[in-house]
């Protein structure tokens, strides 16, 4: 009792230390960055040690996100061999860069053998073609053939995302072969949930989960007790699709294969986790035009990533600008027209992107298909119309009360109503059109969505009152 009492004490203790780095905002508390800043300056290699040995990887990928570039590198040239290289995988692509670019290929060599292979794979994706060679060159070939296979995938696909290391075991073998093998070999995996079934071949035949083994007798066989693993995933799936089986299946691992059906390796929660918010972090800053920006990006390398979709931006407006300068003189006679029209404009841009971002999610999570897009269109386009009446109303009043022109209210509400349902049309159909040709509907539907209501606002508001009012 007193061994467990020693060891709860313990974990408790490192569960404090783990709570005591962030403040009630999440962020690294400020006394501890300057403890750690503090240990740099004075290059005390002990203290550090201490202070970042408990903490867990993703602790101390927040830890070097928050500390100064010229910190970052001291505090992993004193680390050394201490320094846990799976921190790189909680961090910004260009913090990851700096710090691997200031490190011997020898050193990045010697840590990645100690990773598992899809946190290896993640830190060498990045790396320049020479650096990888040179670097695998120095791991043993095994390891050597494993990681190059999964760089060997496309970016961004399952083969890219996966784990080399599984357990798999053949067909014949009892559960209690399969358990003595789980006891005695050395080079399994930390955790896993399933074992695989493989024929000599290596082609999958099949999975067990752990909790079956445990519930069944030594001297029963693995084939009958395994179960078709129906939700194999292509090496070459995307992984985003990968990620969609995780969450339509309920999975917590899914064994990956390769275009012959061979067990090439697993995809674990873990890693889906990840998967799932990359993608809906990249699907967000795609929508706002700025690709794949992070906030550790330089200022030159930021500025360049926004120049196109604002160059873009800037040729919609001039086509914008060009539709009121269609209505020049009716502007001149009824000066009243220029403060209103940006309002119309305002609320059609509005009311477009919102509809515009749920359809881009909708696309991206498969929630609408060709069953259900007709139902939507036709629910969308009655929110339009809805929404443009209520405004249309409200504006109507104020504008007439402000400006004591009764037609001048009328003018806009009908602008209103008109630019209200086109926009509901625009942020539903330019995403579908997009998709349809293949087209990420994320990164273009915007400007496009925009330039819409801006056109067909100006067009609808100035329009009207020229007609109106007799404007020649």
């Amino acid at each position: 009792m007193e061994g467990q009492d020693e060891r709860t004490t313990g974990a408790r203790a490192a569960d404090d230390a783990h709570a005591d780095i962030y403040g009630e905002d999440g962020a690294v508390l400020s006394s501890f960055l300057a403890q750690i800043g503090a240990a740099i300056a004075d290059r005390d290699t002990l203290t550090l040690k201490h202070e970042v040995d408990h903490l867990h990887q993703s602790e101390l990928g927040d830890l070097l996100e928050a500390l100064h570039p010229e910190q970052r590198r001291v505090l992993v040239e004193l680390l050394g061999a201490d320094f846990d290289f799976s921190s790189l995988t909680e961090v910004d692509e260009a913090i990851r860069m700096e710090i691997v670019d200031n490190l011997p290929n020898a050193q990045i060599a010697q840590a990645v053998q100690e990773l598992d292979s899809d946190d290896a794979v993640y830190i060498l994706e990045d790396l320049e073609k020479e650096d990888q060679d040179e670097i695998l060159s120095q791991l043993p070939f095994t390891e050597r053939i494993r990681l190059r296979r999964s760089l060997d995938y496309p970016e961004e696909t399952a083969g890219r995302r996966m784990q080399t290391e599984f357990v798999a075991v053949p067909p014949f073998w009892t559960i209690g072969q399969t358990i003595d093998y789980m006891r005695e070999d050395k080079n399994l995996p930390e955790r896993f949930s399933q074992i695989f079934v493989i024929d000599p071949t290596f082609k999958l035949l099949g999975a067990i989960d752990l909790d079956q083994i445990l519930r069944t007798k030594r001297t029963v066989k693995v084939e009958e007790v395994m179960h078709e693993t129906r939700h194999a995933i292509p090496a070459t799936m995307d992984q985003e699709e990968a990620a969609r089986e995780f969450e339509q299946y309920d999975l917590l691992s899914a064994a990956v294969v390769d275009e012959n059906e061979r067990l090439v390796g697993v995809l674990t929660i873990d890693d889906v986790v990840d998967v799932i918010q990359q993608e809906a972090e990249e699907d967000l800053l795609r929508m706002g035009g700025v690709g794949d920006e992070e906030l550790s990006d330089s200022i030159l390398s930021t500025s360049r990533s926004r120049v196109p979709w604002l160059l873009v931006n800037l040729l919609t407006a001039f086509l914008a600008a060009s539709v009121i300068g269609l209505f020049d003189r009716t502007i001149e006679h009824i000066v009243a027209l220029a403060v209103l029209m940006p309002i119309v404009a305002g609320m059609g841009g509005n009311a477009g992107s919102q509809t515009m971002t749920v359809t881009v999610r909708a696309l991206a999570t498969k929630d609408i298909d060709i069953y259900n897009a007709g139902r939507i269109i036709r629910r969308e386009m009655g929110v339009g119309f809805i929404n443009g009446i209520v405004f249309a109303i409200l504006i109507g009043i104020v504008a007439a009360t402000w400006f004591h022109d009764n037609n001048l209210g009328g003018i806009i509400a009908a602008a209103m109503i008109i630019n209200m349902f086109a926009a509901a049309l625009a942020g539903i159909l330019i995403p579908l059109l997009l998709d349809r040709f293949k087209v990420d509907p994320a990164v273009a539907s915007a400007v496009f969505v925009t330039t819409v209501t801006d056109v067909v606002g100006f067009f609808a508001f100035l329009g009207i009152a020229t007609w109106w009012f007799g404007v020649p």
